[in-house]
Parts: structure tokens; C-alpha cells; sequence
């Protein structure tokens, strides 16, 4: 009879078989005993008190985000993934030079499938976009964690976008860099009622989404404390607009 592989249920029980624990080499130990895990040059310092500022946003005393965007709605469905964001090939583009940051919103959207969206996100020749939100459907901003891939869309012009979830990294580095809002619907179906070229409005305040041309409305999440953040203009902005870091003038 065959031993059981992990995993196997024996008399409806689960039976892992586990592997015994490798036994450390004697040049192994050497080796570790001889490394030094101390840095001299590395001392704790006590922290200090926060500012007013800090203090106020660390205890949710911050004035909540009530940013208003109208405009034209872009409309993507579900599993729009990081490559079609921004193909891997615009990832040489450094969004801290200006020239290069605009060049990488011409580019947002360009591996999307032109059979399934033929209308161009960025018209052919210029930098920046129509569409002043984007609306899509669950999962969106999936695949690999290329920070760039928020960013094309805030340097193409975007303001935020509104989707049934998000991959959890997208919304991370929507957050950290402060491009876009990466703002969540209460219900599903709201990509699949709206059209590219809809005129629209994204309440923060209210936690609202109006398409004005179908008449239709529909509630958002509340963006809670990655708004001010966004708001400020990335983490780093917000850490120095708050005291938690030293400003640029400062250092």
C-alpha cells in the first residue's frame, strides 16, 4: 500500500505527511555563528511627540474627503490587469521627469484589446485624456504590481476610478502615489449600465455616482482614510503635509 501524500484523507480525517526538518551542516553553523546580525550605524531613536496634524489624522479627527469630479466616463469590464493598463514595454518611462510622466499617460490603456474597445482611451497623437473617470467591473487592476499602472492613468488625466473591486496591490499604489481614487461600488452591474462617452459625476462628499445621461445613481463605498491621503497627494505628501516626516523646505 502506498504511504499517503499530503493532503490524503484517511476514514475522513485530513493526514498531512510532513517532511522531517533538515539537520543544520556543520559548515552551516560556521557560517552563521561567524555573521555579525548587529549594525553599528543603525541606533533607535526615541520619537516624538506628533504634531497637531498627525494627531488629528492618526485619530480619524481629519476632515473627510468631499472632492467632486464631472466628466466623461471611460468604461472597462472585469479582470482589466496592470499590462493593459500600461504594457511592460512603457515601464522604462520615469514618472518623475515631467517629459517622461506625460509620454506615460499617452500610453494608459494601450493593451487593451481594440476589438473589445475601439474607442482609444488617449486619441492617437496626444497625452492625456477625455475621460475623467474610469468605470469598471470586479478585480480591476490585476496581475503584476507595476506601480505605473495607476499612475499612466492620473498622468493621462484621469481622477479616479470606480469599480466593483479592485486587486489589492492597484489599490495600494493608487493610494501610495496618489493618482487616482480608487473608489468601490455597494453593488454590482454599474460598468454594464454605463457607456464610454457618458456624462458623469463622482461625489466623495456623498459617497455618489450619477451617470447624468442614463439618469441612473449609484452608491459608493466610503474612500475612508486612504481619501486624505490621495487628497495630499501620495503617502510621502501626506506624511509631510501631517509632521510625520520633515517637509522638503525643512530638510
Amino acid at each position: 500500500m502506498a504511504a499517503p501524500t499530503a493532503g490524503a484523507t484517511t476514514a475522513g480525517a485530513s493526514t498531512a505527511v510532513l517532511a522531517p526538518r533538515p539537520v543544520p551542516t556543520s559548515a552551516f553553523l560556521r557560517r552563521t555563528q561567524a555573521t555579525s546580525h548587529r549594525h553599528p550605524a543603525l541606533k533607535c531613536r526615541r520619537a516624538g511627540p506628533l504634531t497637531p496634524a498627525a494627531a488629528a489624522a492618526a485619530t480619524g479627527g481629519g476632515s473627510p474627503s468631499s472632492a467632486v469630479f464631472h466628466g466623461e466616463v471611460f468604461v472597462v469590464g472585469d479582470n482589466i490587469d496592470t499590462d493593459q493598463i500600461i504594457p511592460a514595454e512603457h515601464l522604462t518611462l520615469v514618472p518623475s521627469k515631467p517629459d517622461e510622466y506625460r509620454k506615460l499617460g499617452s500610453f494608459a490603456f494601450a493593451g487593451l484589446p481594440s476589438g473589445a474597445y475601439p474607442t482609444p482611451f488617449v486619441a492617437p497623437g496626444e497625452e492625456s485624456t477625455r475621460y475623467t473617470v474610469i468605470v469598471g467591473g470586479a478585480n480591476f487592476g490585476c496581475g503584476s504590481s507595476r506601480e505605473h499602472a495607476p499612475v499612466a492613468l492620473g498622468a493621462a488625466g484621469s481622477r479616479a476610478v470606480v469599480a466593483e473591486s479592485y486587486a489589492r496591490i492597484f489599490f495600494r499604489n493608487s493610494v501610495a502615489t496618489g493618482e487616482v481614487y480608487p473608489l468601490e461600488l455597494s453593488d454590482a452591474g454599474a460598468w454594464k449600465e454605463c457607456k464610454t462617452g457618458d456624462v458623469v459625476t463622482v461625489d466623495l462628499g456623498n459617497s455618489v455616482f450619477i451617470n447624468h445621461t442614463s439618469g441612473k445613481e449609484y452608491k459608493l463605498k466610503p474612500i475612508g482614510d486612504a481619501g486624505p491621503v490621495i487628497e495630499a497627494g501620495g503617502i510621502f505628501a501626506y506624511a509631510r503635509k501631517t509632521g510625520m516626516i520633515a517637509s522638503k523646505a525643512a530638510a
